[in-house]
């Protein structure tokens, strides 16, 4: 990710600028750190565009700087929401292969990649109709070519709304935090083709790896086996 640049066309929250609280933007250019998980001033004026009314959440990030938000899907960005690990190899799927992603973020062990507005719509049904939801060795992969199943994935679009973390570190662990963070007013979105090609790589390759071998004895012949995969 880019370091911070002076962003002229920021946000200005007017006579709220001067209250006791912070100057946000002082505080993001003076951070220090990985840069890929630093908000920069223009990247945190392009996730207050996200809100119905852009300065008060600039005013309230001024209040709090350090505390998650909240932000409603659907205009500036979609969010696709992976467990952690398989959001990981997408990601690196993603920089390694692809055209890399946009602002990522992690919280509750979960994988928050934001998406180009109308993703949350349209990846469940490509998802379905390529059938990786089942994990089936069916459809458009070629004869005989197997694939590991995909997770379920939780798309948030208009209607939803996902919590986003602080601007600045956050001093308590275990909270949302940025992996890469927003740093332009117009960020790039990966769109719902381009988060199903990570999908279909990271099943191709974790079905390539072949079963792993397991540190128990084999198990007992003449025991009974029973099917607890769908039990809850």
């Amino acid at each position: 990710m880019s370091a911070w640049l002076k962003d002229t066309t920021t946000l200005q929250t007017g006579a709220a600028v001067a209250h006791h609280g912070v100057d946000i933007f002082a505080l993001l250019r003076d951070q220090s750190g990985s840069q890929a998980a630093q908000v920069t001033a223009a990247g945190a004026a392009w996730l207050a565009g996200a809100a119905p009314y852009p300065r008060s959440t600039l005013a309230q990030w001024e209040e709090h700087p350090t505390a998650p938000g909240v932000l409603p899907c659907g205009s500036a960005f979609d969010v696709v929401n992976v467990p952690a690990l398989f959001g990981r190899r997408m990601l690196e799927r993603l920089w390694a292969e692809g055209p890399g992603s946009g602002p990522v973020a992690t919280h509750r062990g979960r994988m928050l990649l934001f998406a180009a507005p109308g993703t949350a719509q349209r990846l469940p049904s490509l998802l379905a109709w390529e059938e990786w939801g089942t994990g089936g060795s069916e459809g458009s992969g070629g004869p005989g070519e197997s694939r590991g199943p995909v997770p379920p994935l939780l798309c948030h679009g208009t209607g939803d709304a996902v919590t986003v973390p602080p601007l600045t570190c956050a001093s308590s662990e275990g909270g949302p935090r940025w992996v890469v963070a927003p740093d332009t007013r117009t960020p790039w979105l990966p769109g719902p083709d381009v988060l199903l090609w990570a999908c279909v790589r990271v099943s191709r390759s974790a079905s390539s790896r072949g079963p792993a071998h397991s540190i128990f004895p084999p198990a007992d012949q003449g025991a009974n086996v029973y099917d607890v995969s769908r039990r809850r």
